[in-house]
Parts: structure tokens; C-alpha cells; sequence
């Protein structure tokens, strides 16, 4: 399906960022140019989900945005699973749905707050670049709920967006971050209102701190398994 071309940012901001039908309309195109490795990490999400899960497994993709994490397991398993996609974007479940149905893919897809939605016991949670949108103290008390509603061995498999305490290293990683925008045909100008959009609704935690967050909560194994300078994904297990 082709990708309508990023712009948003051409022109100068007027709110804080949101997952609206303006960026649900060029989301595919906006994460694949501005989250390093983005391919390749739904694709290690992918294979780690398949070889922890078993015939009619339920899986969870929390903010699930165009549906790519869980169209992707679909793609790669030999074998029934329950798949289960929970986002707040009415714009963002539009586009899924209409994609699964392209791939022929029976995945579910619900329009919901992932913080008020009644879970089912399941073999994993899933949740690529969405903890990062949720304020901290709701944050951790959520990771707890991911937990309790997971069962005995259950995955949780999540990626973020991450911060370094070391004030020269952080300030390395984010020009080089910088630099690689540009070369995805991003210009200043858009990636510094980019910036003062996500400013307070982003909020990012360092590499320790997602996983003593996770530990917290109760998981048994929590240990990242893919990072680019100030990205990282995260594997736990209960």
C-alpha cells in the first residue's frame, strides 16, 4: 500500500502533538523516517512473538497505530493466534483495519484508552513507542496492570524512546539523531517543530529506569535486546 509523503511539520506548529487524522494519515511514512531501525525491530518483534507463543495465543498490541506490529506476526506464524489491537486514534484503527484487510489478516482492532481497557489473561502484551506518551506515575501503575493481566510466563515486549544522564553523551546521541533526520529529507526546520511538539506529551525514561520500572512490577527477566543511540527495545517475561 503506498505511503503518503510526511509534511506536517513544513508549517509552523499551533498544538502539542497528537495522533490525529493528520498524522494517521502519513504515519507510515513519519515512523520509518524518524525511528531508527524501525523495519527491523517490528521484524525482531515479530519473530520473538512467534517463537513465544502457541496455537490461539492472545496477543495485545497496545497503541497499535496502522497495525504494522501485529500484521507482521500475522505474516510470520504458522498457526492461529488471537490478535488484538487497542488504540485511542479513531483515524489510526480506520487505517488498520483497512490494511489487515488488504493482507487478509483476522486481527481485531478497538478504539479505546490502552489505561481503561478491560484485559483478558494473555501470552503477551506488546507496545512499541507507546509508554513513552504516558506520564510517568500513570505509567508504572500501568506496567503493573500489564503484568497482573499476563499469564504465568507471558511476554511483554515494548520499545521507547530513551534519555542518557550523561549530559555530553546525551548531547552526542541527539545530533547524530538530528543528523540522521536530515538525511531521511527531513529539514531543520520541521525536526525542531517536531521537537516543541512533543515537548511534555513525550516523555522518555533512561535504559535503567525502564527496567527497574519493570522489575518493580513484578516481571521475573527484563533485559533490552535492540538499541540505536537513544532508542531502545525491551524484553521482560513474567
Amino acid at each position: 500500500m503506498e505511503k503518503m509523503r510526511d509534511s506536517i511539520f513544513k508549517k509552523p506548529v499551533k498544538k502539542s502533538f497528537e495522533f490525529d487524522e493528520e498524522v494517521a494519515s502519513v504515519f507510515d511514512d513519519m515512523i520509518e523516517r524518524s525511528v531508527p531501525f524501525y523495519k527491523e525491530v517490528v521484524d525482531l518483534v515479530a519473530d520473538l512473538a512467534v517463537k513465544n507463543l502457541k496455537e490461539n495465543s492472545l496477543v495485545y498490541d497496545l497503541g497499535s497505530s496502522t497495525g504494522n506490529t501485529l500484521i507482521e506476526i500475522h505474516k510470520k506464524s504458522s498457526f492461529n493466534l488471537r490478535l488484538v489491537g487497542i488504540d485511542s486514534s479513531e483515524a489510526m484503527i480506520k487505517r488498520a483495519c483497512n490494511k489487515a484487510a488488504a493482507y487478509g489478516a483476522d486481527i481485531t482492532f478497538v478504539k479505546e484508552d490502552i489505561l481503561n481497557y478491560s484485559y483478558e489473561p494473555c501470552e503477551m502484551f506488546i507496545a512499541n513507542y507507546t509508554l513513552q506518551f504516558i506520564r510517568p506515575l500513570k505509567r508504572e501503575k500501568f506496567i503493573k496492570r500489564i503484568h497482573s493481566n499476563l499469564k504465568e510466563g507471558g511476554v511483554f515486549i515494548f520499545s521507547e524512546k530513551i534519555v542518557t544522564e550523561d549530559k555530553r553523551l546525551s548531547k552526542q546521541l541527539i545530533e547524530i539523531y538530528h543528523s540522521y533526520k536530515k538525511k531521511q529529507g527531513y529539514s531543520d526546520f520541521e525536526i525542531a517543530q517536531k521537537r516543541e511538539a512533543l515537548e511534555n506529551v513525550l516523555i522518555p525514561y533512561t535504559m535503567e529506569e525502564n527496567v527497574e520500572m519493570v522489575r518493580s512490577a513484578g516481571f521475573s527477566f527484563v533485559e533490552p535486546i535492540f538499541r540505536w543511540a537513544n532508542f531502545a527495545t525491551f524484553f521482560a517475561r513474567k
